[in-house]
């Protein structure tokens, strides 16, 4: 097992991590750029050994690049590699997927939803992970879901309100997606005060081992253990 670099890139802190204890963080921010975000990176990784990097990023990810610059970070981020400037083997997974990896226990098909600014998304079942953009979603008296299950939703309904409309929208997900359980993670799950059958709280800790789990092995086929559908 490789030693791995976890970097969890948000809109307001990018958290570095080598283990569960071990974590470092610097201010990110709708100013943040490619540029300052390898700078600070590098720094802050000073005297930790570690032998490849995965990052979780806030935006579109297909076949290990960014396509599409986050809605909470500055421009230039499509193409960004912090393996140029760190010089070890880097693998980009979209945020989401990155703690929905770690929060998988088994157990059949789990559906992850990140309740923060936005709503990330994830579909895993077996060792396929399938990176989501349900925050997208057209929703009724709103533009999208996540401008009703985002922060923004909390913001205009209050807290109980919005904990109902969660509800609801988690319960309608896990029906279409027919999955076995739901984890909802991010800054906001934490609000909920009662989870729905079927529904568990994830941890933003989790990113780690989902980061660890993205370099495993299949000792049978020597190939990646997870397979990204993207």
């Amino acid at each position: 097992m490789k030693k791995v670099l976890v970097i969890d890139i948000g809109g307001s802190h990018v958290k570095l991590m080598i283990s569960r204890e071990e974590k470092r963080k610097f201010e990110s921010g709708p100013k943040l750029t490619p540029k300052q975000a390898t700078k600070a990176i590098a720094k802050a990784v000073e005297g930790w050994d570690f032998e490849a990097i995965v990052v979780g990023f806030p935006s579109v990810v297909r076949k290990g690049k960014i396509v599409k610059d986050p809605k909470h970070l500055g421009p230039g981020w499509v193409d960004w590699n912090p393996s140029d400037s760190l010089g070890k083997p880097t693998r980009i997974i979209n945020d989401a997927a990155l703690q929905a990896l770690g929060s998988y226990h088994g157990g059949g098909r789990m559906l992850f939803l990140g309740l923060g600014t936005g709503l990330g998304s994830t579909l895993i079942w077996d060792n396929n992970l399938l990176p989501l953009e349900l925050g997208d979603l057209p929703y009724p008296g709103v533009d999208k879901i996540e401008d009703r299950i985002g922060t923004d939703g909390i913001d205009q309904m209050g807290r109980k309100a919005w904990q109902r409309e969660v509800a609801e929208i988690v319960a309608q997900l896990k029906l279409s997606f027919v999955a076995d359980y739901v984890v909802l993670g991010g800054g906001n799950a934490k609000q909920i005060n009662e989870l729905p059958k079927g529904v568990e709280l994830g941890h933003n800790r989790n990113a780690f081992p989902g980061g660890c789990r993205l370099w495993e092995i299949d000792p049978r086929t020597r190939q990646p253990k997870w397979r990204v559908i993207d």
